[in-house]
């Protein structure tokens, strides 16, 4: 199978190129610099050129090229044309939305069915480009991820966050009333490679079934042998997880063992 992937060299693009290449998969990454993503002929050409059987779109502005509006173009304008594009030449098109099309002042847990309701940010220019791939390719995988629990140091995966808040401030004050949306990044990987073969529509990818942010924290820290200082509080009143079994993302437990299992 030939993927074509943007957003290759981030946080889950690096680690989707292994898992794909493991598989016996041909990747192509999508040059910004050679394909501008304002410039509709040339992304039409490009990818007709291409023709992968998958196009897996990842990538978000993480590193601003001057452009005007350019979180909007990255993250509303982009993905509809792609989805578009998609539909024309009958590749599959799998979207990587977040949870974060929910605000704050949500209640969750997230069903499908529940409402997004962010309107600010990142997080509502991803909750209207949601609406407007399904409205451009009905047969697009839009999927919602939460935050990615990695190794790498230096990115926006939680492993990175609970390294930088230790190091500036001391210590990591983490809520148990909070219930992330959050997987391992090796586990989001295999799913996006999956949901090539998924039919059209929404999908949520979440691995906590009941862990609060501390639980997961201190089990992190025990894993890693991080030597984090790590304080429980209750600040933050948040049940951010999302249910979707047709997924079939594993639980946060297999590759934490320390956690206490827990039911859906």
């Amino acid at each position: 199978m030939k993927v074509l992937v943007t957003g290759l060299s981030g946080t889950i693009g690096r680690v989707l190129k292994n898992s794909l290449e493991n598989a016996g998969h041909k990747v192509v990454y999508w040059n910004r610099q050679e394909v501008p993503i304002d410039d509709y002929s040339k992304m039409e050409y490009y990818i007709g050129s291409v023709r992968p059987d998958v196009l897996i779109h990842l990538a978000v502005n993480s590193r601003p090229t001057g452009h005007p509006n350019e979180n909007w173009l990255v993250n509303y304008q982009w993905p509809s044309e792609l989805a578009w594009i998609c539909k024309h030449f009958k590749i599959k098109f799998v979207y990587t939305s977040t949870v974060m099309v929910f605000s704050d002042f949500s209640h969750g847990p997230f069903s499908i069915t529940s409402v997004p309701d962010n309107n600010k940010g990142y997080g509502f220019e991803k909750r209207l480009s949601e609406a407007r791939v399904m409205y451009q390719n009905p047969d697009a995988v839009i999927i919602r991820l939460g935050w990615q629990i990695g190794d790498e140091i230096g990115t926006n995966n939680m492993t990175d966050y609970l390294e930088v808040q230790n190091r500036e401030k001391g210590k990591i004050t983490c809520s148990t009333q909070w219930l992330p949306a959050c997987s391992f990044i090796e586990d989001t990987a295999n799913l996006l490679i999956r949901a090539g073969k998924f039919e059209g529509g929404l999908y949520q990818a979440d691995s906590n079934r009941g862990w609060n942010f501390f639980e997961i924290a201190t089990q992190l820290n025990k894993q890693k042998k991080a030597g984090w200082t790590i304080e429980a509080d209750d600040h933050f009143v948040f049940d951010q997880r999302m249910l979707d079994d047709r997924t079939e993302m594993p639980p946060l437990s297999d590759r934490l063992p320390g956690l206490k299992k827990k039911k859906k």
